[in-house]
């Protein structure tokens, strides 16, 4: 299935993309696609729906009906750093032994075709393409033979970072990447049932038409089952956090020189079958 969420922001509705790219509405079904609806048990109820007897929301998805991001309620939006050997050495830092996790605060998250808006004094704003996972069954101390289990099902992140104050302003990295619009998800949660394997998905990301990022989830440092059996050591996941999993090589602070974002670009991005994002940066 690919789920999604449509409607003004704020007040989003749960639907379903159908095989001819029309969105049905779920919401005679379910409030949202957040907590419990993402277990195996709420999954399968909703694939047991047929979409042909579902109400067929008016408009296009991602051109005349807006979408939000593909799960509500998230309760976690955990990010991992330097997942990609190569973006490590483009940022001049070390492969870790570890993975490196960070938080992104959850007011961040918006649409995946959303304006961007860049902050206030902000001169060193950034792009990331990102494969997102979204937890469906949660737990502490989850094996990693069992970790996919776990998972829901994945989508497209774009893991907006201010640069200067991520790596210029202190030791932790959390401040340059929560502001608000710094967290696009979408456009649809794709269940686990229609990817094959998480390790072999390519993503890219485009900056007004130059292609800076264009990479494969097969060069992760730390695969999914990995991420997700390492973060439930410390935290407990629950259904509906969301893991971003670290971005290929690309980036704007790697260009030589380094290439930020400004008002008034377009950013575009996706992944193998989990769909593309289309973004206008504005403020600054």
């Amino acid at each position: 299935m690919k789920l999604l969420r449509y409607g003004p922001a704020g007040a989003e509705k749960p639907g379903l993309l159908d095989d001819q790219g029309q969105v049905r509405d779920l919401s005679g079904h379910v409030a949202d696609l957040a907590s419990e609806v993402l277990t195996p048990a709420g999954l399968a109820k909703l694939a047991a729906i047929d979409p042909a007897s579902l109400p067929v929301v008016p408009g296009k998805p991602q051109q005349d009906l807006r979408l939000g991001a593909c799960v509500g309620g998230v309760g976690k939006f955990i990010a991992i750093g330097l997942n990609y050997a190569d973006h490590a050495a483009e940022s001049g830092l070390a492969v870790p032994d570890e993975p490196v996790v960070f938080n992104k605060w959850i007011t961040c998250i918006c649409g995946p075709d959303d304006d961007v808006v860049i902050p206030k004094g902000s001169t060193k704003t950034d792009w990331e393409v990102e494969l997102g996972v979204v937890i469906g069954q949660g737990g502490t101390d989850i094996a990693e033979a069992d970790a996919l289990n776990h998972v829901a099902g994945y989508c497209v992140i774009n893991d907006v970072s201010e640069r200067e104050w991520q790596i210029e302003r202190g030791a932790t990295w959390d401040k340059g990447k929560g502001f608000d619009t710094f967290g696009p998800i979408g456009p649809w949660l794709v269940t686990r049932d229609e990817i094959a394997d998480p390790q072999k998905l390519g993503l890219w990301l485009e900056v007004d038409g130059h292609r800076y990022q264009n990479g494969n989830t097969a060069t992760m440092v730390f695969g999914v089952a990995a991420l997700v059996a390492y973060c439930s050591r410390f935290m407990r996941l629950m259904p509906g956090d969301v893991i971003t999993t670290g971005t290929p090589p690309g980036v704007g602070l790697g260009q030589k020189p380094p290439v930020y974002l400004r008002p008034g670009q377009t950013i575009r991005l996706g992944i193998d079958g989990l769909g593309e994002q289309t973004q206008r940066t504005t403020g600054g």
